[in-house]
């Protein structure tokens, strides 16, 4: 596994800390957690599927992670599903 991109880099860890941060609490306690737990291990290729999956607006995104619907259209994507399996597993 490759990390040296987003690993070795603490401002774009602490931009995808940044990016993290959400409007909807719920939202922002599982992203932390999630980031506190896993973001060490994270591939540049996991980075991006968590970028795309923090642009869906806050109430399609809880709806995802609290498993009440799957990704659909753009974010039904084998990474993005990783990270949520991820979330959802915390």
């Amino acid at each position: 596994m490759n990390n040296s991109n987003h690993q070795s880099d603490p401002a774009q860890r602490a931009r995808l800390r940044w990016r993290a941060r959400r409007g909807l609490l719920e939202n922002d306690l599982i992203v932390q957690k999630f980031l506190d737990n896993h973001e060490l291990e994270l591939s540049d290729e996991d980075v991006v599927s968590l970028t795309l999956l923090l642009e869906m607006t806050d109430n399609d995104l809880l709806d995802v992670l609290l498993g009440r619907r799957a990704p659909e259209e753009e974010y039904d994507q084998p990474g993005v599903r990783k990270i949520v399996q991820m979330m959802q597993s915390l």
